[in-house]
């Protein structure tokens, strides 16, 4: 029997510090829709790698519809999500998949050699946008994981490093999405 959920969820500070970084980002969504060098399907992958790594299923079934639907083969999916996606992404899309894939697995922590990278091939502005792509998934991630913590936290099993009331209020205030996803994500 599993002794804790699994996967990074919120707690109060990280949230306020992820909502904060979108909302004064917000100006940069439009131009991260307009930058030539990541199309939807770039965006795709490096959220479908996210996605894997954090374990939010919600994120994880939407962005493989959606991944499909952008005119990524169901297969190639199945590969990003298993993060076997070194021999099928392209040249110009590996840094940027590995890069996400790391921030990931390192909880926001990047080295600084990963982080030199990722400028010094993509420059500036794509390097922004694909930090701005991937602390968008995370943020979603983390908003899904939180609300299952506390199903699953009443089933017995609770998130580690986690906060009963923080949860709860979280999933109380959150609960309408919490049914939609759930609704979403049985069709």
């Amino acid at each position: 029997m599993q002794k804790y959920f699994g996967r990074k969820v919120y707690n109060l500070s990280t949230l306020f510090k992820d909502i904060f970084y979108l909302m004064s980002s917000l100006p940069e969504f439009g131009r991260l829709k307009k930058n030539k060098d990541i199309p939807e399907t770039f965006r795709e992958k490096i959220m479908t790698v996210v996605s894997a790594v954090n374990g939010c299923v919600y994120c994880i079934w939407f962005h493989a519809k959606v991944s499909v639907k952008s005119g990524i083969s169901s297969k190639e999916v199945k590969q990003y999500l298993e993060l076997q996606f070194n021999t099928i992404a392209s040249d110009f899309e590996i840094n940027a998949l590995l890069f996400a894939q790391h921030y990931a697995e390192t909880n926001r922590k990047p080295d600084d050699e990963m982080l030199k990278s990722l400028f010094d091939f993509y420059g500036k502005k794509t390097a922004n946008h694909i930090i701005l792509i991937i602390r968008m998934i995370f943020f979603g991630n983390l908003y899904g994981n939180t609300l299952d913590a506390f199903v699953s936290r009443l089933k017995g099993i609770k998130a580690e490093n986690s906060n009963v009331l923080f949860e709860f209020f979280f999933f109380f205030f959150n609960f309408p999405v919490y049914v939609l996803l759930k609704l979403m994500s049985k069709k």
